[in-house]
């Protein structure tokens, strides 16, 4: 590890410890969907669903309806729902008002005799300075992670999808670290209050407690006591971070720093951490060969077809366009060599959302970690590091990428990435109204 870290995590990171058939990789969201179904109607002791939201609609209440059969088929069943406070209380982006899913879930639990008791977590008392980003399913003694979350594109109920990783980890001391962070981290905190009953406290209301849950969650960790620090075998270290220099974004950092030969990197929202960039800048002038796989703008959940009626929101996959073509202006040189690879991912009218790092022949990251300003300073995230010293998952791992890689294509120059010019007209005017007003980078910083 270099020396620029003097405090370096990762050989301090516990682990726990993981066999190479405990680990399987998803094929898409319909089998993730099939997956997290099935273990829910198996389920003996524990199910823990944690999500940025958990949404009215088909797959939505296919999900809930499952939740509720199960406890009522084993009553002794601890199942807990846990979503961001502040999203569920609100409508969709760029839709008319709408009362929010906490709404659907109180009616829920009156037309349902068992109980799935649906927590809200807020990070913030502004959904626009922070939210609950946490990832991971634990169902009995298994982990179904994924940067997901519930509704019909995310689990491909119909026609669409918005494609994401997903992984499935058999390991008992991982589900109950997981576990025991909700339970106690997070559901007995006085901030966090059941979405599913009437007469919900106001925001404002929790302000004091919020404040102190925040505070709290800057030095919370996953409990590793069980782990281990060998490396010598496959294993698995659960992370967690919130707020500015947080221990998941120096363990990212890390990461980067750590790479010799080759980095590839997911994240659907092209906006680096600075952080990020210069890790980045090391690595490439220390000669690893990296990847970014990104999503198009089409493909971005933002985007809103030319066509429809401008909605300020239709402007954001042109910014991460934007700064995209700046970060590849910027490299050109390691473009041309062939050191530097940027992709972009397309596949019809479906989405992109990954997220996540493979670093040389050894560490893969699973995260809900966007990579980006947001997730390094403003939302709770958390992150599995699978750590295959000996080359176990190989295998899969190459399987993923090509799968990820099969709806993409290189950018061979800079230039091929559209610019301020060749964007719709009302895109166009917001942009250079954004700008002028001096604005651009503030907006950078929260997206």
């Amino acid at each position: 590890m270099p020396s620029l870290f003097k405090r370096s995590l990762l050989p301090k990171l516990r682990s726990f410890a993981l066999t190479a058939d405990a680990v399987t990789i998803l094929d898409g969201a319909a089998e993730f969907r099939r997956c997290l179904l099935e273990k829910i109607a198996q389920a003996t002791q524990r199910i823990y669903i944690v999500a940025l939201y958990l949404q009215q609609d088909e797959a939505g209440q296919e999900i809930l309806d499952a939740l509720h059969a199960a406890k009522t088929a084993r009553p002794e069943l601890e199942v807990v729902v846990v979503v961001d406070w502040l999203r569920a209380q609100r409508g969709l982006i760029g839709a008319k008002k709408q009362p929010g899913n906490s709404a659907w879930y109180q009616e829920q639990t009156r037309t349902h005799a068992s109980e799935v008791p649906i927590y809200g977590v807020p990070v913030q008392t502004r959904e626009l300075f922070g939210v609950l980003h946490l990832k991971g399913f634990v169902i009995d003694d298994c982990v179904l992670y994924s940067g997901a979350s519930l509704n019909n594109v995310y689990l491909h109920k119909f026609d669409k999808y918005r494609y994401d990783r997903y992984h499935l980890l058999q390991n008992t001391a991982l589900a109950d670290s997981m576990h025991h962070l909700v339970q106690h981290g997070l559901v007995a905190s006085r901030a966090v209050h059941r979405l599913d009953l009437p007469n919900l406290p106001s925001t404002r209301s929790l302000r004091k407690d919020i404040g102190d849950l925040r505070s709290r969650l800057k030095y919370a960790a996953y409990d590793t006591t069980a782990g281990s620090l060998d490396k010598s075998g496959l294993s698995v270290s659960p992370l967690l971070g919130v707020g500015k220099n947080n221990p998941l974004s120096r363990v990212i950092g890390e990461l980067i720093a750590s790479s010799r030969q080759q980095l590839t990197i997911c994240t659907p929202y092209f906006n680096l951490p600075l952080a990020v960039t210069r890790e980045i800048n090391r690595a490439l002038a220390r000669g690893v060969r990296i990847d970014i796989i990104v999503g198009d703008k089409t493909a971005n959940d933002f985007y809103i077809p030319p066509s429809e009626p401008f909605k300020i929101i239709a402007a954001l996959p042109y910014l991460y366009e934007i700064s995209l073509r700046r970060f590849a202006k910027r490299h050109q040189r390691y473009i041309d060599s062939g050191q530097l690879n940027l992709h972009l991912w397309r596949d019809g009218d479906n989405t992109y959302h990954l997220k996540g790092m493979w670093v040389d022949e050894r560490y893969t990251l699973l995260t809900g970690n966007n990579l980006n300003p947001r997730a390094f300073r403003l939302d709770l995230e958390n992150a599995l590091l699978l750590d295959d010293p000996k080359g176990e998952l190989l295998v899969s791992r190459q399987a993923e990428l090509e799968k990820i890689y099969r709806h993409t294509h290189r950018i061979e120059r800079y230039l091929d990435l559209e610019t301020l010019p060749d964007y719709p007209a009302a895109v166009g005017k917001f942009l250079k109204r954004v700008s002028r007003v001096r604005i651009e980078r503030l907006l950078y910083r929260i997206l």
